[in-house]
């Protein structure tokens, strides 16, 4: 009797595991946005293409699992001309590195109601650097709006050089919806 409960234990506990919720993170929806200064001015940007797979439980927030690319290519600064250098090899050189990628390594709850905080790794021309942000996470159309934003300096990722006129620093805008499976 007792190797009978025992294994209906390990079963409902394996079940448990395997029964997370897989959502598909979409453009509709969705924006990743950037603001650098560039010659003093502040340079809005955005990325489309978003695609992954993201396993998220607000009630066991450990558990998630964040992995998500942007295409590269996509960027726009509204400037044309500007798009088109951002994409040469001194910048995201999207030739050789087609997207960007977002890893979670970890997500816990916040002190504040509603909100977590994201660990993980960004990488950007095959450079990975561990990042954390804090974000929220709201129910919405069968599926999930995450926000959050956070600062990194683009050269740690060996983007734009040494140029002397774009800001080292720049700050992105996560929101992002995932629609179930």
């Amino acid at each position: 009797m007792q190797k009978a409960i025992m294994l209906f234990m390990l079963f409902t506990i394996a079940a448990s595991f395997s029964d997370a919720v897989s959502y598909m993170p979409v453009d509709d929806g969705s924006s990743i946005k950037f603001k650098i200064k560039n010659l003093g001015l502040t340079v809005d940007g955005s990325f489309k293409g978003l695609n992954g797979n993201i396993e998220f439980d607000a009630a066991m927030p450990d558990r998630s699992k964040f992995d998500i690319t942007l295409d590269a290519n996509s960027i726009n600064t509204g400037i044309g001309a500007r798009d088109s250098h951002l994409r040469k090899e001194a910048y995201f050189d999207v030739a050789k590195y087609t997207s960007l990628k977002f890893s979670a390594t970890n997500v816990t709850v916040s002190n504040n109601a509603n909100t977590y905080i994201m660990y993980g790794n960004l990488t950007i021309k095959n450079i990975s650097k561990a990042i954390s942000f804090p974000f929220t996470a709201t129910p919405q159309n069968n599926g999930w709006l995450f926000k959050g934003e956070f600062k990194i300096n683009r050269r740690d990722y060996s983007v734009g050089g040494s140029s002397i006129t774009l800001s080292d620093n720049l700050t992105v805008y996560l929101n992002v919806f995932a629609k179930k499976k």
